[in-house]
């Protein structure tokens, strides 16, 4: 449910920034969504398709680039991308710890027609 005021938001930010390029249509919006995030994007997508009639970005098209959770070992110290359940480090074994990789959350560009 906290996706429909994300998704508002959404919309608003893609509607000023097109206008302020004398876009005429949104052909797609292009978001960065990390896995921590907690949104999700099918949510995203349901409420932008009911939101988004009548303006400007209605009929554009979603697209999401997932970011995965990122790592540190706490042993050898490399940093890698959570690929499964485990927090252990694929290369030396050790425990690893978050980042704050995984967490994004924004409009990356726009496909806009002028």
């Amino acid at each position: 449910m906290h996706e429909y005021p994300v998704t508002q938001r959404i919309i608003k930010i893609a509607e000023e920034t097109a206008k302020a390029s004398g876009a005429r249509k949104i052909i797609s919006i292009n978001l960065v969504v990390g896995e921590l995030s907690g949104f999700a994007g099918d949510s995203i997508r349901m409420y932008f398709e009911v939101l988004s009639r009548g303006s400007i970005t209605e009929g554009a098209r979603i697209t999401i680039k997932s970011i995965k959770p990122g790592l540190k070992c706490t042993v050898c110290g490399r940093d890698f991308d959570k690929e499964d359940l485990s927090f252990q480090c694929p290369f030396c074994g050790g425990d690893a710890v978050l980042t704050g990789k995984g967490r994004e959350f924004y409009v990356e560009s726009l496909d806009i027609e002028t």
